[in-house]
C-alpha cells in the first residue's frame, strides 16, 4: 500500500500514543525507552517505500515482546496459513532437508476443498520453494498455485486454492476464519469435538453450536469425550462455555488483568468474581456495570453440573494451538480436569483489539493479560501437554494420527504423571 509523509506522520503518532497507553507488559519492557527507539526510527519510516515501512513499523512493534501485537495493511501477505488456507504446516526432516507438511486441515476451509491431505508435503507456492523455517506467504484475495506430493515424493500434483477477500475489524484482523466447531463418535462411548476457533467476542453463537454438538454427543451415549484443539486460531469469549463444561461448579477459569491494574498492582483475591453470561442480556448488565471501572476479573465457570464424561476428558493441543484455546486447555491442565496430550502450545495468551491507524493500515495490540486460576502467566510459557506425542508426514498421510491415538487409550478416571508421561489409573 502507498502512504504520503503526512499520512504516515499520523500513523506514526497514533501507534506511539496508542502503545504508550493501552499496550500490556508482560516484558518488564521499558516504555520511555521503547519511546526513543521509536522517535528516532520514525523519520526515516517517513521516506522509505511501503515494504520497507511495513517492515520498520513490524520490526519497532516486535521489540514489546508480546503475542497479538502486529502492523497490517488491509490486503497483508504475511499470514499464517491457518489464518487464510485453513491449515496448518509442521517441519519435518529427511535426508538432510528440512521441509513443510501439512499438519492440520480444517474441514470446509480452502486448502481442503482444494483437496490437500494431512500428510501432504509443500514443495512450492506460486513456484517457489519454501523451507522451514521460512514461512510460505498466503494473502486474502489471492489464487496462489500450490505443488504437494506424498511423503515418498509420487502422488505429486498442481493444486490451485483461492482464498477469499476479508476485511478486518476491531476484533479480528482480515483473516478467513474455519469451521469453527464439529463432531463425531468415533467408536462406542467415545467422542471426538474439533473446535478450531472461538468466534465472536461475547460467544454466544459457538456456545449454541457447542451446546447442540455435546447434546448430541451425550444422546449417543459419549461418556469419554476427546477436544481437539490442535491449530485452534484462538477467538472470543466462549471458551469459557467450554471449560464449564470440564467442572460441575463455578470454580475460577482465569484471571482478566488490564494494563491500568498491573501498573497500579493488584491481588487476585480482590479481583470481581464474574460468572461467565449465558445470554445477551447478561453480557449487557455486564458491560453496563463495568462501563466505568477496571475490567479486570475473575472469570467463573458457569455451573453446568456433572456429565458423564466426567473424569475422561483428552485435550489435543500442538505448537498451532493459540490464545483463547490455551487458556481452556491451561485451566484443564491446572484443575486436573482432562489429560492434555499432544505437543506444547506456543504461549499467545493476551486478549487484543485491532485499531485503524490510517491510509489502510492497522495496529493490532494486546490490551489486557491473563492469568491462569493458579495465578500462572501463559504468555511466552505456554502449556505443556501431560502426554507429549509427535505426529510424522508418512502416517497422517495413511490415516494414522498418533496423538489421537493416544487420546483414545487414556483410560477412564486416569491421569497422567507429566514427569514420566506414563498413563496411570487413579
Amino acid at each position: 500500500m502507498s502512504s504520503n509523509q503526512k499520512q504516515r506522520k499520523k500513523i506514526l503518532e497514533t501507534i506511539r500514543k496508542r502503545v504508550l497507553k493501552n499496550h500490556f507488559n508482560v516484558a518488564d519492557i521499558d516504555y520511555p525507552e521503547w519511546a526513543q527507539i521509536f522517535d528516532r526510527c520514525s523519520a526515516e519510516l517517513l521516506n522509505v517505500d511501503a515494504e520497507a515501512f511495513e517492515c520498520g513499523m513490524q520490526d519497532l512493534l516486535k521489540q514489546l515482546r508480546s503475542s497479538h501485537t502486529g502492523f497490517y495493511s488491509e490486503r497483508p501477505s504475511r499470514l499464517f496459513p491457518q489464518h487464510t488456507i485453513n491449515a496448518t504446516l509442521g517441519s519435518d526432516s529427511t535426508e538432510n532437508r528440512r521441509r513443510w507438511f501439512f499438519m492440520d486441515v480444517f474441514e470446509t476451509g480452502p486448502a481442503d476443498s482444494a483437496g490437500i491431505k494431512r500428510g501432504d508435503i509443500l514443495n512450492a507456492v506460486d513456484g517457489k520453494s519454501y523451507a522451514p523455517p521460512d514461512m510460505p506467504p498466503f494473502r486474502t484475495g489471492t489464487t496462489h498455485v500450490l505443488r504437494v506430493s506424498a511423503p515418498d515424493g509420487t502422488a505429486a500434483r498442481e493444486l490451485r486454492i483461492h482464498v477469499p477477500r476479508q476485511k478486518g475489524n476491531k476484533n479480528l484482523p482480515p483473516i478467513l476464519p474455519p469451521k469453527s466447531i464439529s463432531s463425531s463418535m468415533i467408536s462406542p462411548g467415545t467422542g471426538l469435538l474439533r473446535i478450531t476457533w472461538f468466534p465472536g467476542s461475547m460467544g454466544l453463537g459457538f456456545a449454541k453450536s457447542l451446546d447442540a454438538a455435546i447434546a448430541d454427543l451425550k444422546q449417543r451415549g459419549c461418556d469419554h469425550l476427546i477436544i481437539d484443539l490442535r491449530g485452534n486460531i484462538g477467538g472470543g469469549l466462549g471458551f469459557a462455555r467450554l471449560a464449564s463444561y470440564l467442572c460441575a461448579d463455578h470454580r475460577s477459569i482465569g484471571y482478566s488483568l488490564t494494563p491500568a491494574r498491573q501498573r497500579r498492582g493488584y491481588k487476585l483475591e480482590d479481583f470481581e468474581r464474574v460468572v461467565y453470561p449465558a445470554s445477551a442480556f447478561g453480557f449487557a448488565a455486564r458491560l453496563t456495570r463495568f462501563a466505568v471501572r477496571d475490567k479486570s476479573i475473575c472469570l467463573l465457570a458457569q455451573g453446568l453440573g456433572p456429565q458423564a464424561f466426567h473424569g475422561n476428558v483428552a485435550i489435543l493441543v500442538n505448537e498451532w494451538t493459540n490464545s483463547a484455546a490455551e487458556m481452556v486447555t491451561g485451566f484443564a491442565s491446572e484443575n486436573k480436569l482432562a489429560t492434555i496430550i499432544g505437543r506444547k502450545t506456543p504461549g499467545n495468551v493476551l486478549g487484543a483489539v485491532n485499531i485503524k491507524v490510517g491510509a489502510g493500515y492497522w495496529l493490532r495490540l494486546p490490551v489486557f493479560g491473563w492469568l491462569t486460576s493458579g495465578g500462572a502467566c501463559l504468555e511466552g510459557n505456554g502449556v505443556t501437554p501431560d502426554l507429549s506425542v509427535e505426529v510424522h508426514p508418512e502416517e497422517l498421510h495413511v490415516g494414522i494420527d498418533q496423538q489421537l491415538l493416544a487420546a483414545t487409550k487414556v483410560p477412564e478416571g486416569a491421569t497422567i504423571q507429566a514427569k514420566n508421561h506414563a498413563i496411570v489409573t487413579a
